[in-house]
């Protein structure tokens, strides 16, 4: 069986990858789980926050991806990100400027983020066409003071900070602006490429985690927002209710997935970060976050049935929370 692009099938996860992980050690709290978004790791009276992440599908701000990408998914526990090992992989003809765009980048991030760029790798890749930058995210927490993914409780509302298709909307409009051009305007297409700026949701996980009340975190990344909530659900052995009409999507998103014929809640998502908050907390959590100029809405909430997976359409209907395949930045980059 040919397999899709991006993210690997959960059956092959769950009957190839994940039969295949050497040695159990003790220290080894959590390991590879469907719907996580890194490791932990015990080491005395601390625990390690690790997570692994490629940069696969984008040409411009690469380097800068690489780093805040794989900080958001160990702030998804709750802790800081401090520690970066990169591996960069570079196409046959590139030269001297392309390591030091990519490492600039790279190093920008870090600063912003308080992080130091600890070790890695770096080499051209025969039959390469593209850059691709591997990271790897440390973070360290006192012993047991993080959340996980799989944390959410049934009746946790579920939050979404910002908006969907955030990265995807950069992603896209940076890459694929001429062909744009011809449909949405300018000044659209130019607040659409920053976006780049509000992919980080380190800022808004800690505030999140330090306010109380949360139960677990993740950032819808590839295979956006539904993939995203689905794979919480998944790893807490929940079922979802969605709303539509209350999850925020920007008029620059929406106009670039009309154009492109794709679903903006399918679409890399990086920027947003869902939340599972005990009810009478959620109300708290997103003030803090308003406080701090970042907007937070209540989308839907946890069920106790793992197999209700309800999508609460804007005109009332119900059906099944897509949950998608393929992430749909992968249908962009293949058109023409």
């Amino acid at each position: 069986m040919k397999l899709p692009h991006g993210k690997v099938p959960m059956d092959v996860l769950k009957q190839v990858v994940f039969e295949n992980l050497g040695v159990t050690r003790k220290e080894v709290v959590l390991g590879p789980s469907a719907g996580f978004d890194g490791a932990v790791i015990d080491v005395g009276n601390k625990s390690l926050i690790v997570s692994m992440d490629p940069i696969t599908g984008a040409l411009e701000r690469i380097g800068w991806l690489a780093v805040n990408v794989n900080a958001n998914d160990v702030s998804t526990f709750g802790v800081e990100p401090a520690f970066l090992f990169s591996c960069i992989l570079l196409p046959e003809g590139a030269d001297r400027k392309t390591v030091k765009d990519i490492c600039v980048q790279m190093n920008k991030a870090a600063k912003d983020l308080g992080m130091a760029i600890v070790g890695g790798h770096c080499e051209v890749t025969p039959t390469l066409t593209n850059p691709i930058v591997v990271g790897c995210a440390i973070g360290v927490a006192e012993k047991g003071n993080y959340v996980t993914a799989a944390g959410a409780k049934q009746g946790d509302k579920l939050l979404l900070t910002k908006s969907a298709g955030i990265e995807g909307t950069a992603i896209i409009a940076s890459d694929r602006e001429k062909q744009l051009k011809k449909a949405i305007s300018q000044q659209t297409l130019d607040r659409a490429k920053k976006y780049f700026y509000s992919i980080s949701v380190v800022k808004e996980a800690i505030i999140a985690f330090r306010t109380g009340g949360v139960n677990a975190m993740h950032d819808p990344t590839e295979g956006g927002l539904t993939g995203g909530i689905h794979e919480m659900a998944d790893a807490s052995r929940l079922g979802v209710e969605i709303h539509e009409e209350k999850i925020p999507i920007s008029h620059e998103t929406a106009e670039i997935c009309k154009h492109f014929k794709i679903d903006p809640l399918q679409l890399i998502s990086s920027g947003a970060l869902l939340v599972s908050a005990k009810p009478k907390s959620a109300d708290t959590i997103i003030e803090s976050l308003r406080q701090a100029g970042i907007q937070a809405s209540v989308i839907g909430h946890f069920l106790k049935d793992p197999r209700e997976q309800i999508f609460v359409r804007k005109n009332g209907n119900t059906q099944s929370l897509p949950r998608p395949t393929s992430d749909h930045l992968w249908q962009v980059i293949q058109q023409l």
